[in-house]
């Protein structure tokens, strides 16, 4: 019988996976974290694990928050288990378990008044995020806050009383930290957003802006928002991770965490009430993100951006047997040497090529399992933030479009809603009725789907771009999603 995953089951635990070097119980909450999802647990919670194994920073701790009800799964899941996660650490080659225990309290979902009164604390002095890229209320076109958003124009119109989204709750926390005469806390955004720091900044002052003008200058003056940037692949969790926990490592875990051995963490080091030595265990701490963070968003986001789609419709289920399929190793390589790494400016230290044949790799492993069909979620927010820029940039510079104009035109005909074979393709974006109607409006009229400006913007005006995407998608609906790829590689497309 596998060994229930429990504070008091560390012995048992400790044969098969490594263990807190560390007592749980002798933690003090520094950190409230929104967004405890299987990222989170891979990441920021595994640097803080590493740190408190080494004897240090006790007073770090997490503390979890969630507004959305899906939420509330996860905090079930982790209490039942003491708040601990297992993470399974894999390599082609390898595999590793280790529970980590740097979580020591989840407030109750929906609890506005518990949340808040968690968040004036004197002794939390870090907010964190993972609320993924849809969760910033960002107008998909401007890339800016949209202060008309129907949840946050109710926070606003409740006054912050009961705030229901996260930069409602974070707000009220810093308002009555201020009214109390206690020093605000620093909000560290973990998503990957460009200039993730100052859109979460824009949020909660947009949000200020609309109820209290004096609030707003407040937070601007006073609350620093530290940009970074953060990189590990982080499938989700089903039945076949906890089964295989099960088998290979005897642990029952109610949601456990499987990720590549990679990670990384890029940080600006702007934390006025202090923060965990983080740099002890790997994070880098530099004066600007910005570099950093473009080389990934571009080139590794973007990435899985370009092979989602064609190799859905190819039925392609996991992300390492795309990588097997020459067409698309082959057509990513191209659209990353060719269009998307000529334009990414140096980053310090770090050669772009290089990086690339490391995602190459890292995108390879079989071991992770993860899915095309997760890829491929929510694109309404991801093609304007990892693909869409790209694309804007090379016109701005003269320079031609034709991949990255066709890893839109895949995305397009994806939401077409069927495979080249005909399978159904289930609902895959919160916009999905929308974009499948654009899509099938599309096949006839190319340039329908560029009619979203609030996704395109002055891209879809570009009559360059425009002929570039509408002869990628005829291309695919003439020729199919193989025949395309492989004109765009010998160079016929």
């Amino acid at each position: 019988m596998p060994t229930k995953l429990s504070r008091h089951a560390f012995r048992e635990l400790s044969r098969t996976a490594r263990v807190p070097g560390y007592d749980p119980a002798g933690l003090t909450a520094g950190i409230v974290h929104f967004g405890v999802g299987n990222f989170h647990r891979a990441h920021q919670a595994v640097y803080l694990d590493d740190l408190f194994g080494l004897g240090l920073d006790h007073d770090w701790a997490l503390v979890g928050a969630g507004v959305r009800p899906a939420d509330a799964g996860m905090r079930d899941s982790l209490l039942a288990q003491d708040w601990l996660t297992t993470v399974v650490e894999q390599e082609a080659d390898t595999s590793a378990a280790r529970v980590t225990a740097p979580m020591i309290d989840h407030l109750p979902i929906g609890d506005s008044s518990a949340i808040v009164n968690r968040l004036v604390d004197p002794a939390i002095r870090i907010v964190s995020l993972t609320i993924t890229e849809g969760g910033y209320y960002i107008d998909p076109a401007t890339q800016r806050f949209d202060p008309t958003h129907p949840d946050i124009a109710a926070d606003a119109r409740d006054l912050l009383t009961q705030p229901k989204t996260v930069f409602g709750l974070i707000l009220a926390g810093l308002k009555r930290r201020r009214d109390v005469g206690i020093a605000p806390f620093t909000v560290m955004s973990c998503d990957n957003i460009p200039g993730n720091g100052h859109v979460t900044q824009n949020a909660v002052v947009g949000l200020a802006k609309l109820i209290y003008p004096e609030l707003a200058a407040w937070v601007s003056a006073n609350v620093a928002f530290p940009n970074g940037m953060v990189d590990r692949i982080t499938p989700a969790t089903g039945e076949r991770e906890r089964a295989l926990l099960a088998s290979e490592f005897g642990i029952a875990d109610n949601w456990p965490v499987f990720c590549e051995n990679f990670r990384q963490w890029v940080l600006e080091d702007n934390f006025p009430l202090g923060r965990p030595a983080l740099e002890k265990v790997g994070v880098q701490f530099v004066p600007d993100v910005a570099p950093f963070e473009h080389m990934k968003i571009r080139i590794l986001n973007g990435g899985h951006a370009a092979i989602a789609y064609p190799a859905g419709l190819m039925d392609i289920h996991f992300v390492h047997e795309a990588m097997a399929d020459p067409l698309v190793r082959g057509f990513l390589e191209k659209l990353e040497r060719e269009e998307i790494i000529p334009i990414v400016p140096p980053v310090p230290d770090t050669d772009l090529g290089g990086y690339y044949t490391l995602i190459e790799r890292r995108f390879s492993n079989p071991k992770i399992g993860d899915t095309i069909t997760r890829l491929c979620l929510d694109g309404s927010n991801r093609q304007p933030k990892f693909i869409l820029p790209s694309a804007a940039d090379r016109l701005a510079a003269g320079q031609g479009v034709t991949g990255l104009a066709l890893v839109s035109a895949f995305w397009c005909r994806y939401c077409y809603g069927e495979t080249d074979s005909g399978a159904p393709i289930p609902p895959n974006d919160p916009s999905w009725d929308r974009l499948q109607a654009q899509a099938k409006r599309a096949r006839q009229e190319p340039k329908a789907w560029l009619e979203m400006t609030d996704i395109f913007g002055a891209l879809g005006r570009s009559d360059i771009y425009a002929e570039a995407f509408s002869h990628a998608l005829r291309t695919i609906w003439d020729k199919g999603t193989r025949a395309t790829l492989a004109a765009y590689l010998d160079g016929t497309l």
